[in-house]
């Protein structure tokens, strides 16, 4: 890996990103970024509604994580970056001019994530949201494939092993 290096955790709500991504952050010593955090205030308005966002909903946010990945990219950072990006476009657009960002995808099965998100409190997203993430998700071709079903130290010690950490 290089001197610098971002990590994006991908996938859908539920899938562990922000658990994971905390956990693997302080592991390694690197700051940690929430994309949900990064989400303008009508996006975050319209899924407490229980209203899944559309490409046009998207594209503010995800410009807001791609300049985030610059930023550290040109800062020589290291960081661990949760972000859904569940379409190859949206992948595109974050990973547009970066060779030093590595994408996991903590990937799980609908009933496993549907369970976790009904048990989850005081988020904006609604387990009613889910079958619209899933139906929209394109698997990434290239990146680590972690399986969500382990518990979250498990998860974190797959991501160092598979990204040599």
């Amino acid at each position: 890996m290089s001197n610098s290096s971002v990590i994006v955790l991908m996938g859908v709500s539920g899938s562990g990103k922000t658990t994971v991504g905390r956990l693997l952050s302080a592991r390694l010593g690197w700051p940690f970024y929430d994309g949900d955090d990064f989400q303008p205030k009508e996006n975050l308005a319209k899924m407490a509604q229980g209203l899944p966002l559309n490409d046009r909903d998207r594209r503010p946010w995800l410009l807001a994580m791609h300049n985030l990945l610059v930023g550290l990219s040109a800062g020589r950072g290291r960081a661990v970056v949760a972000c859904s990006a569940l379409k190859q476009d949206y992948r595109d657009l974050l990973m547009n001019g970066l060779d030093d960002v590595r994408m996991v995808f903590l990937k799980g099965e609908y009933a496993i994530l549907e369970q976790r998100l009904k048990h989850r409190q005081g988020h904006f997203f609604t387990v009613g949201m889910l079958s619209s993430q899933f139906e929209i998700l394109e698997e990434p071709e290239s990146a680590l494939v972690v399986r969500v079903d382990n518990p979250p130290e498990a998860i974190v010690e797959h991501i160092c092993k598979g990204l040599e950490l």
